[in-house]
C-alpha cells in the first residue's frame, strides 16, 4: 500500500512558476514509476508527466513540454513536479499517482489505467 501527499499548490501570476512535491508513504518507492496528472473544473483529466522508477527517463504530452519537469528523489520518496511559465490554462488540481506496471512511459504512463495509487491533489491556480 503507497499513500500520496501532495504539496506546493498555489495562486501565481501568469509566466510564474511552482513546484509540486508528491510525498510516499510505504516501502519500495523506487519500485513504482510515478506521474502527475491534471484536473480542471468541468474538463477529463490529462496526463502531464511521467518519470521511471530510477529517473532515468521522463515523458510529457506536448502541451506541457519544456514548460513542465518532472524529477524525483528516492531516498526522500519523493517525486517533483517543476512548472514554469504558467498560462491561466494551466489552473487545474494537480495530482501525483504510482504506477507498477512495466513498459515503455509513453505506452502505460499515460493514461489512469496505468497507474494503482493516487494522491488527493493539489490545486493551481494561474491568474492572468
Amino acid at each position: 500500500q503507497v499513500q500520496l501527499v501532495e504539496s506546493g499548490g498555489g495562486l501565481v501570476q501568469a509566466g510564474g512558476s511552482l513546484r509540486l512535491s508528491c510525498t510516499a508513504s510505504g516501502r519500495f518507492f523506487s519500485s513504482y514509476r510515478m506521474g502527475w496528472f491534471r484536473q480542471a473544473p468541468g474538463k477529463e483529466r490529462e496526463f502531464v508527466a511521467a518519470i521511471s522508477q530510477s529517473g532515468g527517463s521522463t515523458y510529457y504530452p506536448d502541451s506541457v513540454k519544456g514548460r513542465f519537469t518532472i524529477s524525483r528523489d528516492n531516498a526522500k520518496n519523493t517525486v517533483y513536479l517543476d512548472l514554469n511559465n504558467l498560462t491561466p490554462e494551466d489552473t487545474a488540481v494537480y495530482s501525483c499517482a504510482a504506477g507498477s506496471t512495466s513498459g515503455y512511459l509513453w505506452a502505460v504512463a499515460t493514461t489512469t489505467a496505468g497507474y494503482n495509487y493516487w494522491g488527493q491533489g493539489t490545486q493551481v491556480t494561474v491568474s492572468s
